[in-house]
């Protein structure tokens, strides 16, 4: 892609209303622009990114055995009624009427929407277990929408449910949703903690939440250092192995980490003081379990091995897609911009030509695009009559993991740069060698997904 022929429309200044620097830098790399109080209209740049998370998500649960569906944003406020949760809700709840005078809703969530086209469908523990997600744009109508993306009314959101016939399979389920969640932020070069958590107007006993540690985090967070030791790396899960599942889950949960809300002052004392933390964190993700909860109150039952009526056991678990880009870019920048991890990446590289119009340098910068194109990657030409320093600006700003610079003294000698955006390191290679290093450094994150 031409940097002349693509829409990116930075911003030098920062404005006023951006509080913290996820959506500082979101409004000046020309990512998002605001439309009404927490509600944006995603950009080409910020649109790239969000369909980048998006695959990794769908990569992780359909690798995990679940199944995607699209339900409508607009719910009948019937549903919702049967499962005693329509007044109960609260005041998130956009709440509308058809022309017709019915009483709708704008979905903050699908529990009742999804159990209604399960029981409508699922008669025999044959057909279970069942997971159906959807990844869709969601409504929740925040009182301080602020942080952009972060806690904004207007949402991009994964939510996922599962049909078990027992409490047994059910958090089976629950164990697999875990380990995929970890694969997947680890994927996009996060290092997500699971915390004990409360279930809220969701409900159920158990549910964990998955915090990346951040100053501007929403919840104050009590952990065991020994918990960010943890990677899930390249580890082969068998999805349907239940003591594989509950192993990892039992490693990554077993050390103390847990929100303010349900956090243990006595079991925190337990922990080695050297390795007691207390820091904020930002939520990008919840699972639940709540056994019976919405199939008793809508009659969602299968028949048994014994031929008898048996209601099934669900749980719920979400990821926040859009608030992820936030959370990545809270957990990934400095004083010059963003630093995005090679697997969310909007463009691979930025090619600067520093001499845009010498005939040499073009011929070079063309040869590089369409060498990393050929590749299968994904580069970002620069081709503006601009000055050096505004490119180099430009492209720490948008943050590109990878730069390769290209000029007349370089090219005399056979020679482009190719800067990493993370460390700040440069070294000098020929183009040919320049395109091989960023195949080898992408391939690892290429051949993850499916």
């Amino acid at each position: 892609m031409r940097l002349s022929r693509y829409f990116l429309p930075v911003l030098k200044e920062t404005p006023a209303e951006a509080q913290i620097v996820s959506h500082r830098l979101m409004l000046r790399a020309g990512m998002i622009k605001q439309s009404a109080a927490g509600i944006y209209s995603w950009l080409p740049l910020g649109f790239k990114v969000l369909r980048k998370i998006e695959n990794i998500v769908h990569e992780e649960q359909m690798r995990a055995g679940h199944i995607p569906i699209q339900m409508p944003t607009i719910q009948s406020a019937d549903l919702w009624r049967e499962s005693g949760r329509y007044e109960a809700y609260g005041d998130e709840m956009l709440r509308i009427k058809d022309r017709g005078g019915r009483d709708m809703l704008f979905t903050p969530t699908a529990e009742e929407l999804v159990t209604d086209i399960f029981r409508s469908h699922v008669s025999s523990y044959k057909d279970l277990p069942l997971t159906l997600y959807q990844i869709q744009w969601k409504f929740r109508d925040e009182v301080r929408p602020r942080f952009g993306v972060m806690r904004g009314r207007e949402f991009y959101m994964k939510d996922g449910y599962n049909f078990d016939l027992t409490k047994e399979d059910a958090l089976h389920a629950y164990n697999r949703h875990l380990v995929s969640y970890l694969r997947t932020y680890e994927r996009m070069g996060l290092q997500a903690i699971p915390m004990r958590a409360d279930s809220g107007p969701i409900g159920g006993d158990d549910t964990h939440e998955f915090l990346v540690l951040a100053d501007t985090g929403e919840s104050e967070v009590f952990y065991d250092s020994a918990v960010t030791d943890l990677t899930f790396g390249d580890r082969e899960i068998n999805y349907d192995d239940v003591a594989q599942c509950a192993g990892v889950m039992e490693e990554f949960t077993t050390k103390y980490a847990r929100t303010d809300e349900t956090h243990d002052e006595a079991l925190f004392n337990e922990v080695p003081e050297e390795r007691r933390r207390v820091a904020r964190g930002i939520e990008v993700g919840q699972i639940f379990y709540f056994g019976t909860k919405y199939s008793d109150a809508m009659g969602a039952t299968v028949q048994g091995p014994d031929g008898k009526p048996v209601p099934v056991h669900m749980g719920s678990h979400g990821i926040g897609v859009s608030r992820l880009l936030g959370a990545i870019i809270e957990a990934s920048h400095d004083d010059n911009g963003i630093i995005w991890p090679e697997g969310v990446t909007p463009f691979h590289a930025g090619i600067v030509n520093l001499k845009q119009g010498d005939e040499e340098a073009d011929a070079a910068c063309e040869a590089l695009e369409a060498a990393l194109e050929a590749a299968g990657l994904e580069p970002l030409y620069d081709d503006r009559k601009e000055r050096a320093g505004g490119k180099f600006a430009t492209m720490d700003l948008i943050g590109l993991p990878w730069r390769i610079t290209v000029g007349p003294r370089g090219l005399k000698n056979g020679v482009v740069e190719l800067t990493s955006r993370r460390t700040g390191e440069s070294e000098e290679l020929p183009p040919e060698a320049a395109v091989a290093k960023l195949v080898e450094i992408y391939k690892d994150h290429m051949v993850k997904g499916l």
